[in-house]
C-alpha cells in the first residue's frame, strides 16, 4: 500500500475553503481523509466537535503542543488552532490522501516540514476583497472588531499565494472543486 500524500487547501478567512472542500470530497476516487483541526475556539452553530474541529480546553491543547503534536499551530484572534500530528500521520499510514484546510501561517509550518513530492499546496483566492468582505460579514457570526481583524489579515496574506504549487480562483465553488480535483487526480495518478 502506499502511503497517502498531504493536501494543503489554504487561503484567506472567509474565502470558501471549508464548503469547497466539501465539494472536492464528493468525489470518492480520491481516497481522501479530512485532517481534522483542533482549536479552543468556540463551535459555530453549524459545527459539530469531531467533525469540523475538535474543539478542547486551552489546557488540552497546551499539552499536546508541550508533546509536539502538532504539524502546525497558531493562535488567532485569541483562540488556538493546530493540525494533530498523531492523527494525520495515522491516515497517511492507511494509504489515505489527506486534506488540511488550514490557515496561511499554518500551511507555511507544514510545508516547510515535508517534501514537495509528498504535498500539494493550493491557495484558495477570493474573486475580489470586496467579495470576501460580503462573505465574512454574511456569517454574522462576529463583531466588528474581528471582522476587521480578518480582513486585514487577508489583505496580508494574498501576497503569500506564491508560496504554493497552485492557485485556484473561488468565484464558484462547483468550479473550484473541479479544478482541485483535476490537480489531485494528476498527481496521484
Amino acid at each position: 500500500m502506499n502511503r497517502g500524500l498531504l493536501i494543503v487547501l489554504s487561503g484567506p478567512s472567509g474565502v470558501g475553503k471549508g464548503t469547497v472542500r466539501k465539494e472536492v470530497f464528493k468525489n470518492k476516487n480520491l481516497n481522501l481523509a479530512y485532517s481534522i483541526s483542533m482549536t479552543t475556539r468556540t463551535p459555530r452553530a453549524h459545527e459539530k466537535d469531531g467533525e469540523d474541529y475538535f474543539f478542547v480546553s486551552e489546557k488540552t491543547f497546551l499539552e499536546n503542543l508541550k508533546k509536539d503534536n502538532f504539524l502546525e499551530h497558531a493562535t488567532f484572534v485569541g483562540n488556538y488552532y493546530g493540525t494533530p500530528r498523531n492523527y494525520v500521520e495515522q491516515l497517511r499510514d492507511e494509504g489515505k490522501n489527506v486534506f488540511l484546510e488550514i490557515e496561511v501561517e499554518g500551511a507555511k509550518q507544514v510545508l516547510s516540514k515535508y517534501p514537495d513530492d509528498e504535498v500539494i499546496s493550493i491557495f484558495l483566492l477570493p474573486p475580489s476583497l470586496a467579495e470576501l468582505e460580503k462573505r465574512i460579514r454574511g456569517r454574522r457570526s462576529e463583531p466588528e472588531d474581528i471582522i476587521q481583524e480578518r480582513l486585514g489579515k487577508a489583505k496580508r496574506e494574498m501576497g503569500l499565494k506564491k508560496n504554493y504549487q497552485y492557485t485556484v480562483l473561488n468565484r464558484n465553488v462547483k468550479e473550484a472543486a473541479r479544478e482541485i480535483v483535476k490537480i489531485i487526480e494528476n498527481r496521484i495518478k
